[in-house]
C-alpha cells in the first residue's frame, strides 16, 4: 500500500483474472489495507472492514444509492439499463417501492411457498440420486432456483433461457466495462434478450396468482406507479436468481470439503440454514456493493470527496476478526447472524428471505437423501465482475 496526497493508496485490480483466481487473498488484502483504501485504477474507494460497511449501509444520507451500486455513477453517466426502483434509489423513491415488495414477499407469502419448493427439492434430488453422477452446480444449484423462482414472481416459461444472460450482463455491468462486461453485452445484443425482458415486465404477460400479479395490484390501488410496478418485475428477472445459485453452490462446496460438516448436517437436518447463513458468511456470492458519498465527508480517519464511489467488499467484511472469531472456519454450528452478505439498514436484500428457503430446500432434500458427495472433476468458477460461485460442480453421489 502506498500513501499518496493523504489518500492510502491500494494499488490492486479487484475485478482483473489475479483477483478472480485468488479471491481470498483479495479479500485479505483489502481489508488489511486499512479501513478506507483508494484504487487509482478506477478512481473509487474500497472498505473491507466490518465496522465502516455497516457504517456505510446504516447512513444513505452521506451515502447513497441513488447514483448507483456498481461502479457506475447512473446520473452522470448513461447506465445500460434504467435504474433500479428498488436498489437504486433513495427515500422518498425507495420507501413505497420497498414496502410493496416486502409485502409481496413477506414470511406469511413465503410459508405458502414452503411445500412446494421443498417437494421440488426433493423431486430434483431424487432424479439425481438415482443418476448417481451429475453436476451439482448446473443440475441443482442452478436448476432448482431457475425453475422455482421465475414460477414464483409470474414468469411465463417461454423465453426463459433469457434470464441468466440479462442477469449475467446487470451484474458484468456493475463492474468496470472490462471484457467481461462486453462479451456479456454481446450475448444479449444478439439472441433478442432485451426485448424478452421489456415483454416480459409487462402486467399482460404476469402469471395470475403470482408475486408479479401482486405487485401490479398495488399499483391498480396506488400504492405505486404501473411504470415502478414493472420495475420491481424485473428485479426477479435481473437480480433473484444469480446470486442464490451461486451461494448455494458455494456452500454445497464447503460441505464436499468438510465431510465432518455434511456429517453434522445430515444428523440434523434443522442445521440446513445454519450451513447456507455460514455459506454465505464465508464465501459471499455478491462479494460487492457500491454507494455514492453526497458530500464530502469523513469514514474511518479517513477524508472522502463528495460525489466518489465507495465499494463495500462484503467478502471481506464477513471475515473479519474484529467481528467473528476464526473467520475463516466454515462451521454450520456457528451463529452467523449478522454477515453482510444480503446488506443491512434500509437496502438490505428484501428477497433474502426467498433465498433462504430455497437454499434450505435444497439442502434438506440433500442431506436426507445423500450419505457422502464426491468430486469426479474440477470445479469450474464463473467468470463474472460482480459475482463469484461455480458453473461446473462434477460429483458422484453415494446415497444414503
Amino acid at each position: 500500500m502506498q500513501q499518496i496526497d493523504d489518500r492510502p493508496i491500494l494499488d490492486v485490480d479487484p475485478f482483473g483474472q489475479q483477483a478472480r483466481d485468488n479471491p481470498d487473498a483479495l479479500d485479505r488484502q483489502i481489508r488489511e489495507a486499512g479501513p478506507v483504501v483508494w484504487v487509482p485504477k478506477y478512481g473509487i474507494w474500497l472498505t473491507g472492514q466490518d465496522s465502516i460497511v455497516r457504517e456505510v449501509f446504516s447512513d444513505w444520507r452521506r451515502f447513497s444509492s441513488a447514483f448507483g451500486t456498481g461502479m457506475t455513477n447512473v446520473v452522470r453517466e448513461e447506465p445500460w439499463r434504467k435504474p433500479s426502483v428498488i436498489l437504486e434509489a433513495d427515500p422518498p423513491v425507495h420507501t413505497p417501492n420497498r414496502k410493496v415488495l416486502a409485502r409481496v414477499l413477506s414470511p406469511a407469502a413465503l410459508r405458502k411457498l414452503a411445500v412446494g419448493f421443498q417437494q421440488e427439492a426433493d423431486r430434483m434430488v431424487d432424479a439425481l440420486v438415482a443418476r448417481g453422477r451429475f453436476d451439482l452446480a448446473a443440475d441443482l444449484a442452478f436448476a432448482f432456483p431457475f425453475k422455482v423462482l421465475p414460477d414464483a414472481a409470474g414468469l411465463r416459461p417461454e423465453g426463459r433461457p433469457h434470464l441468466m444472460p440479462y442477469s449475467t450482463l446487470n451484474f458484468n455491468a456493475m463492474g468496470p466495462r472490462n471484457d467481461l462486461y462486453e462479451a456479456a453485452r454481446k450475448v444479449v445484443e444478439d439472441n433478442g434478450t432485451f426485448a424478452y425482458v421489456a415483454e416480459q415486465m409487462r402486467e399482460e404477460n404476469i402469471l395470475p396468482g403470482s408475486f408479479g400479479a401482486e405487485i401490479y395490484a398495488a399499483a391498480h390501488n396506488g400504492e405505486i406507479s404501473h411504470e415502478d410496478a414493472g420495475m420491481l418485475v424485473r428485479a426477479f428477472i435481473s437480480a433473484g436468481i444469480d446470486t442464490t445459485v451461486f451461494g448455494i453452490g458455494m456452500t454445497l462446496m464447503a460441505l464436499i470439503e468438510r465431510p465432518d460438516q455434511w456429517d453434522m448436517l445430515r444428523a440434523d437436518p434443522d442445521l440446513a440454514r445454519p450451513a447456507f447463513e455460514e455459506g454465505l458468511r464465508f464465501q459471499a456470492p455478491s462479494p460487492v456493493i457500491g454507494r455514492t458519498t453526497v458530500a464530502a465527508t469523513q469514514l474511518g480517519g479517513v477524508a472522502l470527496g463528495g460525489d466518489e464511489k465507495i465499494l463495500m467488499w462484503l467478502a471481506a467484511a464477513n471475515r473479519d476478526p474484529a467481528r467473528w472469531a476464526d473467520p475463516d472456519t466454515y462451521d454450520i454450528t456457528r451463529r452467523p447472524v449478522g454477515h453482510l452478505s444480503f446488506g443491512t439498514g434500509i437496502h438490505g436484500c428484501v428477497g433474502q428471505m426467498v433465498a433462504r428457503l430455497e437454499a434450505e430446500s435444497v439442502l434438506r432434500a440433500l442431506a436426507s437423501r445423500v450419505r457422502r458427495i464426491h468430486l469426479v472433476g474440477t470445479p469450474e468458477r464463473v467468470q463474472i465482475n460482480w459475482l463469484r460461485g461455480y458453473h461446473s460442480i462434477p460429483v458422484e453421489v453415494e446415497a444414503a
